[in-house]
């Protein structure tokens, strides 16, 4: 019983983090709300993900979080889990290009 539970809690595991998906995405900071740890972008469209539009992201770590300054543009990762909830990681300022 022991091992049929260890196999069913890992086979969930893997299956859950097969779900997370990542989208590259571009925008200006419209406002930052370091209480709650997110900021409102202006986003572009992201491809298969969603249209243009201005939302509130909650932001992964608070190093990302000080890398925002209101007016800004920014590239950044969307994050999106199994559970569709999703947040901002890997912000960068400017349009991403290297």
């Amino acid at each position: 019983m022991t091992i049929a539970g260890l196999f069913l809690s890992c086979q969930h595991s893997a299956s859950t983090s097969k779900a997370d998906r990542h989208y590259p995405m571009t925008g200006k900071v419209v406002s930052i709300d370091p209480q709650h740890q997110t900021a409102t972008i202006d986003a572009a469209a992201i491809p298969n993900y969603m249209e243009a539009m201005t939302m509130e992201y909650p932001v992964k770590s608070k190093a990302d979080l000080k890398a925002l300054h209101v007016g800004e543009q920014i590239s950044a990762t969307v994050d999106v889990t199994a559970d569709e909830s999703y947040s901002l990681s890997n912000v960068r300022p400017g349009n991403g290009a290297k």
